[in-house]
C-alpha cells in the first residue's frame, strides 16, 4: 500500500462493558464491579482494580481480592445498546462516524479539524459533547490510522503527524492484542512494538503467517489493513425485504444471521473478505438508519451477524443512555435491511478448496467444543498450555476452552538440548544459561533434562527403594546418595529391578520463607521390565512422579 494511514480521530470509552451494565442494568459503576466471560475478568470499575481485581483474572480469585465485588455476566449486545447514543452524539459533531468495537469509534481527523479549528480542539469538543449529551467519560486519541490511534486514545494523546511509527515503536508487544504472539515474540527476544517492527516483512510472513504480517504492519505504524482496501463491486451488497416490519430484537437477530451468511458466501465466492461493514435499515415510515462496523482482522460470518444483531438491538430498544432525554427509537418496525461490504481485501485463504471450505473442520470443531462448554460449563474442555516449572507437573496448565493460553508461570521453557542449571534457587543467581531466544529471561534452574515424560501422576504414588543388600537408600543433606538404588517397590506391588539410574537433581524452592519450603531431590530409574520412571525424595519419602514412555 502506498502512501501513509490517514489520519484518525478515535473516541475511547474506558471500562465500557462496565458503564454499559450501569446504563442498561442499573449496575453502580461508582462500587466494585467486575464483568467475566468464559469465568475470567474482561473489565472491572475503578474501584475493583483498587481491590487488586485485573483483567485474566478467574472469578474466585477475583472475590477473593474483592469480597464485595459485583459480578456482571459479558453481554456484547448490551454493550453495543448502549453504545449506540454515544455514537450518535458524535455524529452531531463529525460526520462518516465508524464503530471499531462497543466503547469505541473512529472517525477521519481531517474533517473535524479544519471546521471544529484544529486537531486538539476537536478532541476536546467532542469529549466535551459526548460528556453533556450522554453522561460518559471518554478520551480522543489522534494518530495516524486506527491502530496507533486507539493507543493514543488510551493516553490521551495526539501524536504529531508522521510521528506514528517513533509513538508505537516503545509500547510492548501485547499492545497488538494477541496474546500467542506477543508470547512467542517476547520468547524469540522482541519485547516492544518497534523491534518488531525492525523485522523484514518478508520473514514475519514466512515464520508468523497472516495474522503475524497485519500485526507487523500494525507495529510499523502502516495502515492496519494488510492490502489495500478497494471498493467492491456493487453485486456483493445483500438486502433482505420484509412485508411485515420487524420490531422485535429476537426476530431481528435471526434475520440478522441468515443475512450475514448469505454475505459471506458472496464474499468467499470471490475469494474476499469483510474489514468495514456498513449496515443500513429502512422503516414503514421511511425514516433511514445508517451505522458502519470496523475490524482490525477479518468478519467471519459468526461475526457479521454478530454486530448486525447488536446494531438491530441498539436501534430497536431505543436505548438514550443515562439521560433518557433523546429516544433513538425508530418511529416504526424496519421493513428493508440492507449488509455493504464497505471495505474488502483478497485473502486466498478464503477461496474454496478441492474438497471444501478452507478451515472448516476448524470452525466445526470450534463450534462443537463451544456447545460442549454452554451445556456443562466452562471447565467441562480444557487444553494444555506449556509453561515455566521445575517438576512435569508444574509446567503443564489446563485452560478452558476458549481462554488465553497463557502460562501460569513466567519464564521459557527450555528447547531439547537447552543446557540445564541444577541446584538450589540461591545458587541461581550467575550461573543460568542464557535463553535460546536470544532475551533475558533465563530457564528454569533445576530443570530435569529432556526428554519429558509421557505420563504425569496427578498424585504422586509412595515407593520404597532399596539396594542391593535390602537396605533402603537414603539421600543425605548434601545429596549424597547411601548406596545405588537396585530395587523398587510401588505401593504394595512386587519388587522390580533396578538396571539404570540418574541423578539426583535437586530442588530448593521458597527457602526463605519457612512456612512454604520445599526441598526434594528426583531421580530417573529404567526398570527390568522396560519401564522408566521419575522419582522423587521429599522428606525421607521415595515417591513416584511420572511415567516416561
Amino acid at each position: 500500500m502506498t502512501g501513509s494511514p490517514a489520519r484518525t480521530l478515535l473516541l475511547w470509552c474506558p471500562d465500557w462493558p462496565v458503564l454499559a451494565a450501569e446504563i442498561v442494568d442499573g449496575v453502580p459503576a461508582t462500587g466494585p464491579v467486575a464483568v467475566l466471560h468464559a469465568n475470567r475478568v474482561v473489565a472491572c470499575s475503578e474501584r475493583a482494580r483498587a481491590e487488586g481485581v485485573r483483567r485474566g483474572l478467574r472469578k474466585r480469585e477475583a472475590q477473593g481480592r474483592c469480597p464485595q465485588l459485583t459480578v456482571v455476566e459479558y453481554d456484547p449486545g448490551r454493550d453495543a445498546r448502549a453504545f449506540e447514543p454515544v455514537v450518535a452524539a458524535v455524529e452531531e459533531l463529525v460526520a462518516g462516524v465508524e464503530v471499531v468495537r462497543p466503547g469505541a469509534c473512529a472517525v477521519a481527523a481531517r474533517g473535524p479539524s479544519r471546521y471544529l479549528g484544529g486537531e486538539e480542539a476537536a478532541a476536546e469538543r467532542i469529549i466535551e459533547h459526548v460528556a453533556q449529551s450522554c453522561l460518559v467519560e471518554s478520551q480522543v486519541g489522534i494518530a495516524d490510522g486506527v491502530f496507533a490511534a486507539g493507543l493514543a486514545a488510551r493516553a490521551g494523546r495526539v501524536v504529531v503527524p508522521g510521528g506514528t511509527p517513533e509513538f508505537l515503536a516503545g509500547l510492548p508487544v501485547e499492545a497488538l492484542g494477541r496474546s500467542a504472539l506477543a508470547d512467542l515474540l517476547r520468547r524469540l527476544g522482541v519485547r516492544t512494538l518497534g523491534d518488531f517492527a525492525a523485522l523484514p516483512a518478508g520473514d514475519v510472513l514466512a515464520r508468523f503467517g497472516f495474522d503475524g504480517a497485519l500485526a507487523h504492519r500494525l507495529a510499523a505504524g502502516r495502515d492496519h489493513r494488510p492490502l489495500a482496501v478497494r471498493q467492491p463491486p456493487s453485486d456483493l451488497t445483500v438486502t433482505a425485504e420484509h412485508e411485515e416490519p420487524i420490531d422485535r430484537v429476537d426476530t431481528a437477530a435471526f434475520v440478522a444471521r441468515a443475512l450475514a451468511e448469505q454475505l459471506h458466501d458472496r464474499l468467499a465466492g470471490h475469494g474476499l473478505a469483510c474489514t468495514r461493514l456498513g449496515i443500513e435499515a429502512v422503516t414503514e415510515h421511511g425514516q433511514e438508519l445508517h451505522r458502519v462496523w470496523r475490524h482490525d482482522g477479518l468478519l467471519t460470518a459468526a461475526a457479521i451477524a454478530d454486530r448486525v444483531r447488536w446494531q438491530l438491538d441498539g436501534w430497536l430498544s431505543g436505548s438514550a443512555g443515562r439521560t433518557g432525554a433523546r429516544p433513538a427509537r425508530p418511529t416504526a418496525g424496519i421493513i428493508r435491511l440492507r449488509l455493504i461490504p464497505d471495505g474488502v481485501i483478497a485473502q486466498a485463504g478464503l477461496q474454496t478448496g478441492l474438497w471444501g471450505e478452507t478451515g472448516e473442520e476448524r470452525e466445526r470443531a470450534h463450534r462443537a467444543l463451544s456447545r460442549v462448554q454452554g451445556i456443562l460449563g466452562p471447565e467441562a474442555v480444557v487444553t494444555a498450555v506449556l509453561g515455566g516449572g521445575r517438576s512435569p507437573a508444574d509446567q503443564v496448565r489446563l485452560v478452558p476452552w476458549g481462554d488465553e493460553r497463557l502460562p501460569a508461570r513466567p519464564g521459557p521453557a527450555p528447547l531439547p538440548g537447552e543446557p540445564i542449571t541444577s541446584g538450589a534457587d540461591r545458587a541461581a543467581g550467575s550461573g543460568r544459561p542464557a535463553d535460546r531466544s536470544g532475551g533475558a529471561v533465563p530457564p528454569w534452574p533445576g530443570r530435569l533434562p529432556p526428554p519429558a515424560p509421557a505420563v504425569v501422576l496427578p498424585s504422586p504414588l509412595a515407593a520404597t527403594v532399596h539396594d542391593a543388600a535390602g537396605e533402603p537408600v537414603v539421600i543425605s543433606a548434601r545429596l549424597a546418595v547411601s548406596a545405588p538404588p537396585a530395587r523398587l517397590v510401588v505401593g504394595s506391588g512386587q519388587p522390580t529391578e533396578i538396571v539404570g539410574w540418574a541423578g539426583p537433581w535437586p530442588v530448593d524452592e521458597r527457602w526463605w520463607a519457612p512456612a512454604e519450603a520445599r526441598r526434594r531431590a528426583r531421580f530417573q530409574v529404567s526398570l527390568a521390565d522396560g519401564a522408566a520412571l521419575l522419582l522423587a525424595v521429599e522428606a525421607g519419602r521415595w515417591l513416584v512422579e511420572a511415567i516416561y514412555d
